[in-house]
């Protein structure tokens, strides 16, 4: 507080040092000028010391408001709401707008201040309208836009979200943005999925696509469109295109493929896809299916030297408490300390978070397509490393 109070009161007194240079040759208004900066000087001090609903509200009223004041009230607005205070917040950027001597020129501003305070408050409605009219603003529009696409992902208004994304891509070409349509549209994908609307699913699913050709989501809606559809071989290689478009989520690549061949049996020759596979993305998910297809298409011995020596080279526990298994089982070696070094490595294992967020460091054991803390697509991924991948 006291560095905003220091900032504040500089602000002030460059301000009335401006006013008493240009009229300094006037001993009347010099006396003057030096009168406004001592009232401000004590208002100041009143608001802060006191810190009263009270005391935001006589101040803020007595104020002046002109070209060089408008940034001394938004700072105060801005102070308040980063503390929690947004009622104050609120009051001063309401009190702001109905003043009829704000210049035209800082409305647009004021009114995104006042459209966060509302945000913050909960009051989504109010906070909502302001941003649709910030949308078409020059300086202002895409804040408010970008505001607008959260607020209607946290409510999974996923339709008006995605008209305010293609408002933006019509006029920039941000890829970020594409991202974020595409994920968008995966979700409005996802919800005609779950009605069995396949024909909109479908064609929505490739619509993100051409937003963004990386999207993973986009390709496993796919795949699982193609299981509804009973094209089994069809879905099992489109499983194998997310390599090709983000190798960090291959392992859910991998599982969704290892579980339709074991549902349905006819997803085509693997060994050799995941051999090539493995040699370009190397990881645990994949070398565990490549070592379970290995087993079913040659022998569990020849699994197990496959799998033995690539954790020399790459260790990972997973891949250790599966080589214990196999051999064990294969050497008919089911001893109690077997089993029990078997159980507190997947003890271990259960209690690991499976998923990082890249960008803010979010962990969890549940895939979240759009991270629940810094809210960015595609950021939650698959942990790397000797417990994980």
């Amino acid at each position: 507080m006291d560095i905003v109070f220091n900032w504040l009161l500089l602000t002030v007194a460059v301000g009335l040092g401006w006013l008493a240079g240009r009229f300094g040759s006037q001993s009347r208004r010099s006396r003057k000028a030096i009168s406004d900066e001592d009232s401000v000087r004590d208002r100041l001090q009143f608001l802060f010391t006191n810190y009263s609903d009270q005391a935001v509200e006589n101040f803020v009223q007595s104020l002046p408001v002109n070209k060089d004041t408008v940034s001394l009230h938004l700072s105060i607005g801005s102070h308040f709401r980063n503390k929690g205070e947004t009622d104050r917040a609120t009051l001063i950027h309401q009190n702001l707008l109905a003043r009829p001597e704000l210049p035209a020129r800082y409305t647009p501003q004021v009114t995104l201040e006042l459209a966060m305070d509302y945000l913050n408050a909960g009051l989504l409605d109010r906070a909502e309208s302001l941003f649709h009219q910030l949308m078409g603003d020059r300086e202002y529009g895409r804040k408010a836009s970008g505001e607008l696409i959260d607020l209607y992902q946290q409510e999974k208004e996923w339709q008006k979200a995605a008209q305010v994304a293609r408002t933006l891509t019509r006029n920039d070409a941000d890829p970020a943005m594409f991202k974020t349509l595409a994920y968008i549209t995966c979700e409005l994908a996802d919800q005609s999925l779950k009605l069995d609307d396949r024909w909109a699913a479908q064609k929505l699913a490739k619509e993100a696509l051409d937003y963004d050709r990386s999207c993973v989501r986009a390709t496993l809606l796919l795949m699982k469109l193609q299981i509804r559809q009973g094209n089994y071989r069809d879905a099992g290689n489109q499983s194998l295109k997310v390599f090709d478009q983000n190798p960090a989520f291959g392992p859910e690549a991998v599982d969704r493929l290892m579980k339709l061949e074991h549902e349905h049996g006819d997803v085509g020759r693997l060994v050799k896809k995941l051999r090539k596979l493995y040699e370009q993305y190397p990881g645990t998910s994949l070398l565990l299916a490549l070592v379970e297809s290995v087993e079913r298409s040659s022998s569990r011995p020849a699994a197990i030297d496959l799998l033995r020596q690539e954790l020399e080279v790459r260790p990972s526990v997973r891949g250790l408490l599966r080589l214990v298994e196999m051999a064990g089982y294969e050497k008919g070696m089911t001893t109690d300390e077997g089993r029990l070094v078997s159980r507190i490595g997947h003890l271990i294992l259960a209690n690991r978070p499976v998923y990082r967020c890249v960008s803010c460091g979010f962990a969890g054991q549940q895939l979240h397509w759009l991270c629940p803390s810094c809210k960015q697509w595609e950021t939650v991924r698959p942990i790397q490393g000797v417990e994980a991948e």
